[in-house]
């Protein structure tokens, strides 16, 4: 099927391109001005689904994910698979189109407890296996060439004396071509980087800290590192969120902290009518308190907090609607809106609402109600009935 619609763009193409005379533009530009996929129709089937994905993705609402590292790390999980949970998890508020975290230098530097007791088992597991103590049921394999070793530190000495060395070897060429050639250097070792960088990440070591501003950078994430001063951050992170919120570029603030010293820009951020989202350990802190939903970081790596979502997601609309359905009682306004003509033609209807009667009828000294004149009719077939 796939070649066979390779074929049908291609003989499209080529009729356009014959009979209309379109051949200085390019083909997705020809195709993109005289092709139209409609959802309803069975040539456009194939590419219903994408384009429709597309419009609901544009007509979403804007989500920004801003992180400080300093105060929440991620300690318990790698930070790769941490930032992919915590991305699919804000899909459910909109479309994640910014990601951003700020840390001072020495975040990048520190290694959590959690990651410095999982070396520590693996450094002991190599000492048994180097004594032949221990055996890995399954050996060890090489994600570069597919060599097999039954011990870790023979996997990682191969790959340290061959590929490594092979990429360093790839690196320097880049950097010494200039023009075309780097070029074409690029495009020709860019699958055995990239080989290279995947298998690295799982059986070398990181010589700073454990990989967390590479690892985010994979995930998306724009990582930024300040000067190692108190609140540089804080500071840092919070002047991103206002302009970003000045150029109202996001309709939902998703923030990664347990820093109090945020609630001022959570609070600035529902006064413009913006969503806020928090993610943190803490289960009564002043952010959650101020924030309109909030999620535990075990909440997030779980796939809890992605099923929670949705039901807040319906909150906000359901909220939304009764906003809208709300109505207020002016009197002034709707004395305005229902008697406009009326008090356009300077009739005496302000006579009525300040209190005095209309000025159709005659204003007489009306004696109190238990006081009322007889009717002259009745007093005359009364008479008549007497005599």
């Amino acid at each position: 099927m796939f070649s066979l619609k390779l074929i049908e763009v291609r003989n499209l193409y080529t009729a356009i391109e014959s009979s209309r005379g379109l051949k200085n533009l390019s083909p997705c530009l020809v195709l993109y001005r005289n092709c139209h996929f409609y959802a309803n129709s069975s040539a456009g089937s194939d590419f219903s689904g994408e384009s429709f994905g597309l419009v609901k993705r544009v007509a979403q609402k804007n989500v920004g994910i801003f992180w400080d590292l300093d105060n929440k790390p991620p300690k318990s999980c790698p930070p790769y698979d941490a930032a992919i949970r915590l991305r699919k998890a804000m899909l459910e508020f909109g479309f994640v189109r910014y990601l951003i975290a700020y840390a001072n230098r020495h975040a990048f530097s520190y290694v959590p407890p959690e990651m410095l007791a999982q070396r520590k088992e693996r450094k002991a597991l190599n000492q048994l296996e180097r004594k032949g103590v221990a055996k890995p049921n399954v050996p060890y394999l090489c994600r570069v060439c597919g060599r097999k070793f039954y011990t870790n530190e023979k996997l990682i000495n191969h790959f340290r004396q061959i590929h490594e060395s092979e990429q360093r070897k790839r690196l320097n060429q880049i950097e010494s071509a200039r023009g075309k050639r780097r070029v074409n250097l690029v495009a020709k070792y860019s699958m055995k980087m990239d080989k290279y960088r995947n298998a690295a990440r799982e059986i070398l070591t990181p010589k700073v800290g454990y990989g967390l501003a590479d690892e985010l950078k994979r995930a998306g994430f724009w990582v930024r590192a300040v000067l190692d001063k108190p609140q540089a951050a804080d500071v840092a992170l919070r002047n991103h969120i206002v302009d970003m919120m000045d150029k109202r570029l996001i309709d939902c603030v998703v923030l990664v902290s347990d820093d109090s010293d945020f609630v001022r820009i959570l609070k600035e951020a529902r006064e413009r009518c913006l969503r806020t989202v928090v993610v943190g350990d803490v289960n009564d802190g002043a952010l959650k308190r101020t924030a309109d939903a909030s999620f535990s970081w075990q909440e997030i790596l779980m796939g809890k907090a992605k099923k929670e979502a949705v039901s807040v997601v319906e909150r906000w609309k359901d909220r939304d609607v009764l906003k809208g359905l709300e109505w207020t009682y002016d009197p002034e306004t709707e004395r305005e809106l229902c008697y406009s003509d009326v008090l356009s033609e300077g009739s005496d209807v302000e006579d009525v609402f300040s209190g005095n009667e209309d000025g159709n009828v005659q204003q007489e000294d009306a004696a109190p109600w238990w006081k009322l004149e007889p009717d002259t009719v009745t007093m005359n077939s009364f008479s008549h009935s007497r005599k």
